[in-house]
C-alpha cells in the first residue's frame, strides 16, 4: 500500500461530495417497500484516488437527515487528513460528538465514510478489500432473501423457487402474521414446493409471542430463527434463544461491538448479523467478526452483500451473505461464471481518470457488478446453476435500476 510519495509526502483528503440516491424496488418486493435509498460520499485525494461509500436507509427513511449529519459534523473532520490512517479517522468520527451516541443516524453516517477509505485503500493498494484484510476464501456461499410480508401465497412460492433455480441453497422469508398456525402454514408451503435440498430461515419480531412460534416450527429443521425481539432489550434475545430449540440469529439493528458484546456475554444468538452500512462500517464490523469469533459464533451480515461478502471473505467463522433480488430476471446482464456463489474481484482496482459522472457510473457499475473495466475492491458476483448442468451467469442486486437524483 502506498503511504507516501515522491519527497516523503502523505496522500491528503481534499474534498468530500455527498448525494442521496432513491432506488426504486419491483413488485412484489414494492408492496412492502418501494424504494430504499442510498446516502453517498465521494471522498477525493490529491494522489487523484477517490473512494466512493455509502449507507443504505431501507425503505427511505432518515436518508436526508443523514446526509446533513455528514455534511456538517463527519466531513470536516477528515478534509486534510491521510485517508490511509483508517482506523485513525475513525476514531476521531467515532469519538467526534461525545453527546450523540453512535447509532442511528451518527453510525449511517459513519458508515458510509468509513466504507469511501477503505475503497481508497484498497485502490492505492490495488487489492480487493478480502485480501486487504487476510482472505480466507474467495468464494461466499449467498442465501435468497424475502418473503415480505406482503407476498401472497403464490409471490412467496414463486420468489422461493427463483432464488432455488439461481443456486441458493438457502432461503429467507418473513414470517409477520399475527397467527403463528398460518405463518407455519406458510412455512411448510414453502418446504414442500423446495423439498430437502434447501434450507430455511425465518425472520420474525414479535416480543410475545416468538417462543410459540418457534415450538410451531421446529419440525422444520431451520438454519435459524431471526430477530425474535426488539434489538434494544438483549436480555430478552437471550431468554428466547435459551427457550426454543431453534438457533437464534440477530444484529440488523445494532450498532456498535459493544452492543454485540453484550449479546455475546448473554448467549443471546448463535449467528450475528451486523449491517455494514449501519454497524459504523467496515472498521467496526471486522471488529464485531473477531468478537463473535472469540466465542465461537457464526458471522452472516445483513443485507448490502456487494459489501457483506468482502467481510465474510476476511473472516474464519463467516456463513452466509445475504442477497435480495430487488429487480427483474429479465434485465440482469452476465459475468463470469461459477455455481450459487457470490465471488469477492481478485482484479487490481484502478481509478478512471474522467471526473464527470464518474460516482455515478461507479456506483451502478459496483451495485450491478459491472463492466469488467469498472471493477474496484467492492466487486461481486451473483450466479446461477441451470439444471442441464450449464451455467447462466446474473448480476447482482439493484441491476439496471434507475437512480434518482436528489
Amino acid at each position: 500500500m502506498r503511504r507516501r510519495r515522491r519527497g516523503g509526502r502523505r496522500m491528503k483528503i481534499t474534498g468530500i461530495e455527498t448525494c442521496v440516491l432513491t432506488i426504486p424496488t419491483v413488485k412484489p418486493i414494492a408492496l412492502d417497500y418501494p424504494h430504499h435509498k442510498l446516502v453517498v460520499a465521494q471522498v477525493a485525494t490529491d494522489d487523484g484516488i477517490t473512494g466512493l461509500g455509502y449507507s443504505m436507509a431501507f425503505g427511505g427513511g432518515g436518508a436526508e437527515a443523514i446526509k446533513v449529519y455528514l455534511d456538517t459534523r463527519l466531513a470536516p473532520l477528515l478534509v486534510g487528513q491521510d485517508p490511509l490512517f483508517v482506523e485513525r479517522l475513525w476514531e476521531r468520527m467515532f469519538r467526534g460528538d461525545r453527546g450523540i451516541k453512535r447509532q442511528g443516524v451518527a453510525a449511517y453516517g459513519i458508515s458510509a465514510l468509513d466504507i469511501g477509505l477503505w475503497d481508497i485503500a484498497g485502490k492505492a493498494a490495488r487489492l480487493p478489500l478480502y485480501k486487504l484484510w487476510g482472505a480466507v476464501t474467495d468464494r461466499v456461499p449467498a442465501y435468497g432473501s424475502g418473503g415480505w410480508p406482503g407476498y401472497g401465497v403464490d409471490d412467496l412460492l414463486g420468489e422461493a423457487e427463483r432464488y432455488a433455480k439461481r443456486g441458493c441453497r438457502y432461503y429467507k422469508m418473513k414470517i409477520h402474521h399475527p397467527d403463528p398456525r398460518e405463518n407455519r402454514k406458510r412455512v411448510e408451503a414453502v418446504r414442500r414446493a423446495l423439498g430437502d435440498g434447501v434450507r430455511l430461515m425465518v425472520d420474525k419480531l414479535d416480543v410475545l409471542g416468538a417462543r410459540r412460534q418457534a415450538k410451531l416450527l421446529e419440525d422444520f429443521d431451520l438454519v435459524w430463527f431471526e430477530e425474535p425481539v426488539l434489538a434494544d432489550d438483549p436480555a430478552a434475545c437471550a431468554e428466547v434463544a435459551q427457550s426454543i430449540a431453534i438457533p437464534v440469529a440477530t444484529g440488523e439493528n445494532n450498532y456498535t461491538r459493544f452492543e454485540f458484546r453484550e449479546l455475546l456475554d448473554r448467549k443471546a444468538a448463535r449467528y450475528l448479523m451486523p449491517d455494514v452500512c449501519r454497524a459504523n462500517g467496515f472498521s467496526e464490523t471486522l471488529k464485531i467478526g473477531h468478537l463473535a469469533a472469540a466465542h465461537q459464533v457464526a458471522l452472516s451480515p445483513h443485507v448490502v452483500h456487494e459489501l457483506s461478502l468482502h467481510v465474510v471473505g476476511a473472516l474464519s467463522n463467516g456463513f452466509l451473505v445475504e442477497w435480495i433480488d430487488w429487480t427483474p430476471p429479465g434485465s440482469l446482464r452476465g459475468n463470469a461464471r461459477v455455481r450459487g456463489r457470490t465471488v469477492p474481484d481478485s482484479r487490481p482496482a484502478r481509478p478512471r481518470p474522467r471526473a464527470r459522472s464518474r460516482r455515478d457510473r461507479e456506483i451502478q457499475n459496483r451495485l450491478n457488478g459491472g463492466p469488467r473495466h469498472a471493477r474496484g475492491p467492492f466487486h461481486c458476483e451473483v450466479k446461477r446453476a441451470v439444471r442441464s448442468g450449464s451455467v447462466t451467469t446474473l448480476s447482482t442486486n439493484f441491476a439496471s435500476v434507475s437512480f434518482i437524483m436528489r
